[in-house]
């Protein structure tokens, strides 16, 4: 989804950093956008991420939008303890690490934006998919905590926070699972960019996942524990 989005902003003449573990898929991105892309090897896991961040912000100059959009997932219901110790060090210490370092980037310079892509999943708790659900709810939460800081500091600090449905990408495993009202990535993409242009608080997408979010939030505890997912 990163990549779709940066394609699209690229385009549009914003000039864009763009950061991942995969250097090759780095350059291939930067090919396409020689003018307007540069790039970092960033692994949100490693200590030296906040450090790589800055310095692929002075490679494009300075930085008014800081979009994060990494995240890993599974479906777990065998809770293989590998995958959830992964989820959480990619979804939410990392979230932590990369949405710390962009806030206090954009303290100092006295305003900014920050745009994450989070998850419907963050709304129940999923049992296929335990600590996936559980590092987006996190992630919902401290973006909502930032917002409410940076507002009762003077800041003038914009947030996000995009929680889609279930997208077509590699994340989701499509040959053994079964995913409902999947959606194709590029749409998903564009929605994404209307919603960071428009600087939306909260986008959830699309129509569909909202009127299923505005369900799900009815269901009492007692009732969702027994739904087999």
């Amino acid at each position: 989804m990163g990549q779709e989005v940066a394609s699209i902003l690229a385009g549009k003449g914003w000039k864009i950093g763009v950061a991942g573990r995969r250097e090759e898929k780095l350059k291939e991105l930067q090919q396409l956008f020689p003018q307007n892309i540069e790039y970092q090897v960033i692994d949100v896991e490693k200590e030296n991420a906040p450090e790589h961040l800055l310095s692929l912000i002075d490679k494009i100059g300075g930085m008014d939008l800081y979009f994060h959009g990494s995240g890993v997932g599974w479906h777990n219901g065998e809770l293989d303890l590998s995958k959830e110790l992964k989820t959480v060090s990619t979804n939410a210490l990392g979230f932590t690490r990369m949405v710390d370092s962009a806030w206090h980037y954009f303290r100092q310079k006295g305003e900014g934006h920050i745009a994450v892509i989070s998850s419907i999943a963050g709304v129940k708790g999923l049992g296929p998919a335990p600590s996936y659900s559980a590092t987006k709810s996190f992630d919902n939460t401290y973006i909502q905590a930032l917002a409410q800081l940076s507002r009762s500091s003077g800041l003038k600090i914009r947030f996000t926070d995009i929680r889609p449905g279930f997208v077509d990408t590699p994340l989701l495993d499509t040959s053994k699972h079964h995913y409902p009202m999947l959606m194709d990535q590029k749409k998903v993409a564009r929605k994404i960019v209307r919603a960071v242009e428009r600087k939306k608080r909260v986008a959830v997408i699309d129509w569909r996942y909202r009127i299923l979010v505005f369900f799900w939030r009815l269901i009492p505890n007692c009732i969702w524990e027994r739904i087999k997912l």
